[in-house]
């Protein structure tokens, strides 16, 4: 049975990706900032499985969690959204520590997993960027260069690794119909019919959409792909004509 380190994984996207890597055979380490919590889900998915408590900004913690087992497989879903103000109105203080829990926690925990998976021959990443990394959302700066960031940090390091057996790749989600989008919809922070309207599927994206692309990546079917960034969004980022992609819905 392989190991695989899922970061934030105790809700949402990145329980929704435990729970897929648990029935693919996975055994699952779940590291999120709430350590009852994540061993409460862990066990959830079986007792092989475990959850620990970390935070991916913190260098001694990132090396820690990701020297707790031999990981064939890594998921860097941790991160935090940003304040959706005007950037005239948006803090210093936030914009850091936004770019810090999505990019510089990828950052931190990618190269500490990499020293085992190098030093055994192999491995996979995967990293959740966004349609954020993508295209030009208003009033998300930070999320939008942090995701920017996963990018360009899932491309170097899979260049740099590849001879060494590590494949690094990126999934980028749309908005995705999790409980945090819905209370953002009920604080009236997103519309989610004009959501659905903008999306050429009609609809928002599952969670378990998201897990599965991970599932891939990280498998051996996706064994000659690394450097990849596959966008799970409905065809939001295709879509480039006027007005609404699916206004029937």
């Amino acid at each position: 049975m392989r190991d695989a380190l899922v970061t934030g994984g105790a809700e949402g996207i990145g329980f929704a990706i435990a729970r897929l890597l648990a029935a693919q055979g996975w055994r699952v380490t779940i590291a999120d900032l709430d350590g009852e919590k994540a061993r409460a889900r862990a066990a959830e998915l079986g007792e092989v499985h475990r959850g620990l408590a970390c935070d991916v900004t913190q260098e001694a913690q990132a090396a820690e969690a990701a020297a707790s087992a031999p990981f064939s497989a890594l998921v860097n879903n941790a991160g935090v959204g940003d304040s959706h103000l005007p950037t005239l109105e948006q803090s210093f203080e936030a914009f850091r520590r936004v770019l810090d829990a999505n990019l510089s926690g990828a950052f931190l925990m990618s190269r500490e997993a990499a020293r085992g998976m190098l030093a055994r021959g192999g491995g996979a990443i995967v990293n959740i960027s966004s349609i954020a990394g993508l295209t030009g959302l208003p009033k998300r700066n930070a999320y939008g260069a942090a995701k920017a960031g996963v990018v360009a940090l899932t491309r170097s390091m899979a260049c740099e690794w590849a001879r060494g057996g590590v494949r690094v790749n990126a999934v980028a989600p749309a908005f995705v119909e999790t409980a945090l989008v819905r209370k953002l919809a009920e604080a009236g922070r997103v519309d989610l019919p004009s959501l659905r309207r903008r999306t050429p599927l009609g609809r928002l994206i599952m969670a378990e959409e998201v897990a599965a692309a991970v599932g891939f990546l990280l498998s051996d079917a996706a064994s000659g792909v690394t450097g990849a960034v596959l966008p799970v969004d409905g065809g939001w980022t295709a879509f480039g004509d006027f007005g609404e992609a699916a206004p029937e819905a």
